[in-house]
């Protein structure tokens, strides 16, 4: 499965404001920050570090993320984030255009790696994807809590009527009850072996075709929110599960595939500047789907700024000071 690429109006007006201040080709991080749990001694110092992403909002807040703890440490920091597409990032940090950024551990075991089958167990799909870049000149540090892989969700009254907590309970109301179950999906998804066919056949279900919708992600959010259907395919970091009080469903037989996020460095910059990890590490930590649904919340419902919104949350974390020592 393809890790899906998401831009909103705010984040595209963000990207052509970006664009027209030349950041496609890169701008420096100019951030006023020193170090606060992390970055102490500047083990970063003198280092010229380029930073990038893909352009979907979680991505541009989590290079900023980056970038700003790299400067707090001490670090000259290229901003080279908001690249269109995942390859255009991936090679980046490949060829050394790009030195790191937070990457999907499922979206290079399969759309990078080749592999069809993705690995049940988040560390071990961690440590899989790791070994096996390592020979493309590439370094995963330890991934995020942070998992922004598919699953289903319903409205709160819809939850309330049912009370269907996880998949095994939504395949349990389809045989039980089979109009209760609409779904709300978009057309890849729906068709995808790793999909909603996958999940069906590994849950046991059978959704009749009648009742299921194929639409565009953005409005199958609102769809479910309103109960056009009981079931909407949504993203598991997206801010409008919380902005809209959606209830998730439980994966609770591991069948979606885990897209961890984790820093992807290239290795000659790794080599160069081994602090990195210690700098990134107790960030990636607290990097959970609750952290992730707020932070991008911020941007696609409130229309607040990336780049803000990530320095924001830093330093409410303590991980650096705004100003000087």
């Amino acid at each position: 499965m393809k890790h899906r690429v998401r831009v909103t109006v705010a984040a595209a007006a963000g990207l052509a404001l970006l664009a027209g201040c030349g950041l496609t080709s890169g701008s420096p991080m100019v951030d006023d920050v020193s170090p606060g749990s992390i970055g102490k001694g500047e083990p970063l110092k003198g280092a010229d570090l380029v930073v990038t992403s893909k352009e979907f909002t979680e991505q541009l807040v989590l290079g900023a993320i980056m970038g700003i703890a790299f400067q707090a440490a001490g670090a000259d920091v290229i901003d080279r984030t908001g690249i269109q597409g995942s390859v255009g990032a991936r090679e980046a940090i490949k060829s050394g255009d790009a030195d790191a950024m937070y990457e999907y551990t499922g979206t290079a075991w399969i759309t990078y790696l080749g592999n069809s089958d993705p690995i049940t167990d988040p560390q071990k799909q961690w440590q899989a994807v790791k070994d096996a870049d390592a020979r493309n000149g590439i370094t995963w540090l330890p991934p995020a809590p942070l998992n922004n892989t598919y699953a289903l969700a319903m409205n709160q009254a819809n939850f309330k009527k049912y009370g269907t907590k996880t998949l095994s309970e939504v395949a349990a109301l389809a045989k039980s009850d089979p109009k209760a179950v609409t779904v709300c999906v978009e057309s890849e998804f729906a068709n995808r072996a790793d999909g909603l066919r996958g999940m069906e056949k590994t849950y046991g279900m059978s959704i009749p075709a009648s009742n299921i919708t194929q639409m565009d992600s953005g409005i199958i959010y609102t769809q479910v929110q309103k109960g056009s259907c009981t079931f909407g395919e949504v993203y598991t970091t997206d801010g409008r599960i919380r902005s809209m009080n959606l209830q998730v469903m439980e994966d609770d037989k591991h069948f979606f595939p885990n897209y961890n996020a984790a820093p992807e460095i290239n290795s000659k910059a790794f080599e160069k500047y081994p602090k990195m990890a210690d700098v990134l590490d107790p960030i990636s930590k607290k990097l959970t789907n609750a952290v992730a649904q707020d932070l991008n919340a911020k941007v696609d419902v409130d229309g607040d700024d990336p780049h803000q919104v990530a320095l924001d949350w830093m330093v409410k974390e303590g991980f650096v000071k705004e100003g000087g020592d």
